[in-house]
């Protein structure tokens, strides 16, 4: 299991930008994401194997940071089992808070990608920072409780 990619936007409706490395804390989230403030949404989490299925389901290879979401990790699929669990990416500790719901905006990028997010938790997850880190793509994660 690792961490494949991270994104971040720094305004709402404007385009995720990637990076390689970043620190993410329990004050600002992913650093520079807009989003960041303390909550239940602090920080998103997508699955690349479910990501994988949506883009089956719609016939089309689409970029993850489509789905909006903040970090990409590999070897894990979330579902609803999974809401109270932590994500663990060296110093960074996440919890798992609930599902990232598929919303409309999704079908405005590509048609038919709300839906297919919808089965098994396909959008990702919401987490809440628990302690601070800087993560770097390549990472290995893992997940506790």
């Amino acid at each position: 299991m690792q961490l494949l990619d991270i994104a971040f936007r720094t305004q709402s409706k404007t385009p995720m930008q990637t990076k390689v490395e970043t620190m993410v804390s329990k004050v600002a989230g992913v650093e520079d994401d807009f989003r960041g403030k303390p909550g239940k949404r602090q920080v998103t989490v997508l699955s690349f194997e479910q990501w994988q299925l949506a883009c089956n389901e719609v016939g089309s290879q689409l970029p993850w940071t489509m789905r909006r979401a903040n970090l990409l990790v590999e070897g894990v699929s979330f579902d609803a089992s999974m809401v109270g669990k932590q994500i663990k990416i060296g110093q960074l500790i996440l919890l798992i808070t609930r599902e990232t719901d598929p919303c409309p905006r999704m079908d405005a990028q590509h048609q038919g990608l709300t839906q297919a997010l919808k089965p098994n938790w396909r959008g990702g997850v919401c987490c809440r920072v628990i302690a601070d880190g800087r993560i770097r793509v390549g990472d290995k994660i893992k997940i506790l409780g």
